[in-house]
């Protein structure tokens, strides 16, 4: 069991008055709050050794490419890849993404074949094939989602076929919570010869994932979501599919030898990390994925379990007032309460919120075709929490909503 109350001492901005008042943040499936170790990752980095990496002789250089590289291999076995040469580092999950739309699926993806996706997806793991269909003349297929918010399988032997060669799929919804089964989609896929690609931007920093297990062929996630710095994340790629794939960006880090005439380029995975990195923020991820690791993600998974089904309970009272999203079974959802009223905007809810030092998120959250078109809604307001999240948090989220309510329609009758 985590001491939420405990860990939340490790966060500075978590002792922050806003308007007067302690902040509540419960927005982390956008960003997460970083540990001072990461913060301090950060200061050491560019007080203590602030060099470019791989081309130096120095001393300075020398330590920051050995930090660098330590990094890539803990971030590495963090996720259970079987070496550090297959984990990419790219500024976020939607470089990641683009990166395979753009060197692996721009090569194998021809007329006439099938990218399958869900109605579930973030932006970014959906533009980038609607581009690439349109380019490769392809189809872009969709898995759908029931009313409970899950994945409607019921028909995916058919979704699944000889023409489909790439299945994009969430690992956990950011709006609705749902966790996918995609180890099982992912064995289907491969029976069919197609590879598959996970976006992993909400799962990575809540529960425990390991490639290997999962057996994908691509799989994405940021830092900035699971503790660690801006404008850097990570990209997994099976080795063998790895070795097949150009370069998308070219220049810089990534060539071995350059004359006038031509390029050969660098070893694995070099030459998809053109000019200079993000050298600090590695690190600094590579400092958040040892803060994780000893808290243990299995308990990380499982305080957000309990937190979140504590606020799904006290919420219940609200239920006449407002319309919740996503699973009701605890082991198909993570921590991610979603939920519209049509008494009150969502952006209203939110400055109510915010007014009382409660952080939330009102919008479409980046999924807009599953928001408007497949829950019938504008906006939601999304509460999401993390590691240093309390159910005393989450009493006063359920307080503060009734106080809204109250606000926009005061002839509602509540207790």
């Amino acid at each position: 069991m985590l001491d939420a109350a405990k860990i939340k001492q490790d966060f500075p901005i978590l002792a922050k008055l806003v308007y007067g008042k302690p902040l509540v943040y419960l927005d982390n499936a956008a960003t997460s709050q970083k540990p001072s170790s990461v913060i301090q990752t950060l200061v050491d980095y560019y007080e203590g050794y602030n060099s470019n990496v791989h081309r130096g002789v120095h001393a300075l250089s020398m330590e920051s490419t050995q930090r660098y590289e330590e990094a890539r291999e803990k971030i590495a076995r963090f996720i259970g890849s079987p070496g550090s040469e297959n984990l990419i580092y790219v500024r976020n999950t939607t470089e990641g993404i683009n990166l395979v739309a753009n060197t692996w699926a721009r090569a194998n993806v021809n007329d006439g074949d099938e990218i399958l996706t869900t109605e579930m997806e973030h932006h970014s793991n959906l533009v980038p094939w609607q581009q690439l269909a349109k380019a490769r003349n392809a189809t872009l297929r969709f898995i759908p989602v029931t009313d409970e918010g899950t994945l409607d399988l019921s028909n995916i032997d058919s979704l699944i076929n000889h023409r489909t060669k790439l299945v994009a799929m969430t690992h956990m919804s950011n709006v609705l919570g749902t966790i996918n089964p995609v180890k099982d989609l992912t064995a289907k896929a491969h029976a069919v010869g197609a590879h598959v690609l996970i976006d992993a931007a909400q799962s990575v920093p809540h529960l425990p994932v390991d490639v290997t297990h999962l057996d994908c062929d691509f799989l994405a996630f940021s830092s900035h979501k699971m503790l660690g710095p801006t404008g850097i994340g990570g990209l997994y790629v099976k080795s063998d599919t790895l070795e097949q794939m150009e370069p998308f960006l070219t220049g810089g880090e990534m060539v071995q030898e350059v004359t006038f005439e031509g390029a050969t380029w660098n070893d694995l995975p070099m030459r998809f990390e053109a000019g200079t990195p993000n050298i600090a923020g590695s690190i600094g991820l590579g400092a958040a994925v040892d803060y994780l690791e000893a808290l243990g993600m299995e308990n990380v998974h499982q305080h957000e379990t309990e937190i979140t089904q504590y606020a799904l309970q006290a919420l219940k009272e609200l239920a006449e007032e407002f319309t919740f999203y996503g699973p009701t079974d605890p082991a198909r959802r993570g921590g991610i309460v979603s939920f519209s009223s049509p008494h009150v905007h969502p952006h209203d809810l939110g400055t109510i919120l915010d007014q009382a030092g409660i952080a939330i998120r009102a919008g479409h959250h980046c999924a807009m075709p599953l928001v408007r078109d497949r829950l019938g809604v504008a906006a939601t307001a999304r509460a999401s929490f993390y590691i240093y999240n309390t159910t005393e948090e989450v009493d006063l989220l359920v307080t503060t909503l009734k106080d809204a309510l109250r606000y926009f329609s005061k002839s509602l009758s509540l207790p």
